[in-house]
């Protein structure tokens, strides 16, 4: 399995003594204008997608009917005895662990010494967890790490990594508000499939109408691309695949549930006009081993909040590129995430969300200076903070 590359920086001893590890709710320092909505704004949770729960009519209509008690994500704060504080996001699930156990295991060591705090936190829990919850917590605490060592050598953690790969990097919109993604700029859009197996052929004409009124509106040149989010089988995506082609989506994202890596192989294998694509729900360099060696898609989508923070997804990212495969992270363009894909060849695309239509024209300017955009010839472009660390601007409690 290739290796990620060396860090210089590992080489230095810095002094530094993990004191407190802690749990904190976090502010943006220049919070956005709140607002309603417009009410025909697009919402993953309020409106219609399909889910692996789609086959439960009482949960169908909405996220909302089954993800509300869920366990949410956090954010961590890693202090050391030289006061250099660092802040790390972490999945669903994992900030109990992190209390628990994993403060535990760092409280004492250097926070430099990423690899061997990832792995001491990775064998320590390995009996519970391996993928899930644990894997979760590992990635906030192991991005707060990276946080600090930028905070201490006074520099961005892209150039921790290695430096610009790209002057700006291209970046699409998830979402189905397309007139506003469209009037904003981006020639890149995510749509998501409302319908499922769960609604037979009148779901899959439904699917067909979003994507046609979405080339209509972006033009022949636009790239479309369709995220299933675990809902489809093989037979669906085929079919789907098939009366899909016309209108050439650019990919076919998460079709399946994640551990079927024999039928995205087999997908990937049959279907030509489209790119089968997915990783946003698997964990760490094993689960994409799994990926590699079913040759179940071209393209990988980690998330470092849930795949094992910034040092797996090195891991992850080395050995996709050893097979010339691209990394498009779930998620990132969010200010941790978009360090890597600066820092990294074969990350092309970030993801981005827009703020949802509506709102007062301030909102929409600091979501364009919060991601640096810019616009070009691939439409919108994004950067990672010059502020040193991850580039988290936030007050704490």
């Amino acid at each position: 399995m290739p290796a990620a590359p060396a860090l210089a920086f590992q080489q230095e001893s810095s002094r530094l003594k993990i004191t407190r590890v802690r749990l904190v709710t976090v502010r943006p320092r220049r919070p956005a204008p709140s607002y309603t909505p417009s009410p025909t704004s697009w919402s993953t949770g309020g409106v219609e997608v399909a889910s692996p729960m789609s086959v439960y009519p009482e949960y169908k209509a909405s996220r909302n009917l089954y993800m509300r008690g869920q366990p949410g994500s956090f954010v961590v704060e890693i202090e050391t005895d030289k006061g250099i504080k660092g802040y790390g996001s972490g999945g669903p699930g994992g900030g109990a662990i992190v209390e628990s156990h994993l403060a535990q295991l760092l409280t004492g060591r250097d926070p430099f010494d990423v690899e061997r705090n990832w792995d001491i936190c990775w064998r320590g829990t390995m009996h519970y967890g391996r993928a899930g919850v644990a894997m979760n917590a590992i990635s906030g605490v192991d991005l707060a790490q990276w946080d600090i060592i930028g905070k201490a050598l006074n520099t961005p953690v892209y150039r921790l990594l290695g430096g610009e790969t790209k002057a700006r990097i291209p970046a699409y919109c998830t979402g189905n508000d397309i007139e506003q993604h469209l009037e904003f700029g981006y020639k890149r859009f995510k749509l998501a499939m409302p319908h499922g197996p769960a609604d037979a052929h009148e779901g899959m004409r439904k699917n067909y109408e979003l994507v046609k009124r979405t080339r209509d509106l972006a033009g022949p040149d636009a790239d479309i691309m369709l995220d299933c989010w675990m809902a489809w089988t093989e037979r669906y995506t085929l079919e789907m695949a098939e009366m899909l082609a016309p209108l050439r989506p650019y990919w076919m994202e998460e079709v399946l549930q994640p551990h079927d890596y024999a039928g995205f192989g087999r997908l990937n294998a049959q279907i030509k006009s489209t790119r089968i694509v997915t990783g946003e729900h698997e964990y760490g360099r094993y689960g994409f081993r799994n990926l590699l060696e079913h040759h179940a898609a071209v393209i990988w989508q980690p998330d470092i909040h849930w795949c094992g923070g910034m040092t797996e997804l090195r891991k992850i990212g080395a050995m996709a590129a050893a097979y010339d495969i691209p990394v498009i992270p779930h998620d990132g363009g969010r200010h941790d995430s978009i360090h890597w894909i600066m820092a990294t060849s074969n990350s092309p695309w970030a993801e981005l969300f827009m703020p949802a239509p509506g709102g007062p024209p301030e909102v929409y300017k600091m979501y364009e200076e919060d991601n640096q955009i810019t616009r070009g010839p691939e439409g919108i472009y994004a950067r990672p903070s010059e502020r040193p660390g991850l580039g988290w601007d936030v007050t704490v409690s």
